[in-house]
């Protein structure tokens, strides 16, 4: 009778805790880590965590550089906000990784806590260089094909993502595990 009664209790404050969380939407510019930082929060927390250009990608059954190319920005767009729709509607107590560009949906404060991860262009751009599979990081970020005018959308985005985020972390030289850690301790008190 003990037993049962602990782990009834045990059972109900795991679910008390659950109920509590609230979606936490990760933003920043393309590359700065949110896939990376996502996956350690999981390993760390109560969290699943779901990508939205991975649920776009198996919506259209094709990749996203195959998506940009056929059919252009703004249907990738259009695909985005179908998804920003989705989550509003149908997705709680879950770590959402976003798209650079994601942050321009609407609803987007209504999904979830707006966490945005931030670090310099160049520093992003050295972390993509200095991974195992930076050939294959930058080949499926089509925005990154012209460094240039990356630098000009970084530049034009940033003052938006901070403008937007609840929290922003500052992910330059640090682990992924770092900063899910500091992401954890942050949004703590929207709970």
């Amino acid at each position: 009778m003990f037993e049962y009664n602990c782990l009834e209790v045990f059972n109900q404050t795991v679910l008390e805790q659950f109920i509590k969380m609230k979606n936490v939407v990760l933003i920043g510019f393309m590359g700065v880590g949110k896939g990376s930082v996502a996956r350690e929060v999981i390993k760390h927390s109560n969290y699943i965590a779901i990508d939205t250009d991975d649920l776009i990608e198996s919506m259209e059954n094709r990749k996203i550089k195959n998506i940009f190319a056929q059919e252009g920005e703004e249907y990738f767009r259009s695909l985005e906000k179908s998804v920003a729709q989705w989550l509003e509607k149908s997705v709680k107590n879950t770590l959402i990784s976003t798209g650079g560009g994601f942050y321009k949906q609407k609803n987007l404060k209504k999904i979830g806590i707006i966490v945005l991860l931030d670090s310099p262009f160049d520093a992003i751009m050295k972390r993509i260089k200095e991974h195992p599979n930076a050939e294959k990081k930058l080949k499926k970020r089509p925005l990154l094909s012209n460094l240039e005018e990356a630098r000009k959308l970084y530049e034009a985005r940033r003052p938006d993502y901070l403008k937007i985020a609840d929290v922003v972390i500052d992910v330059t030289n640090k682990s992924a595990l770092e900063s899910a850690k500091e992401l954890l301790k942050k949004v703590k008190k929207y709970a």
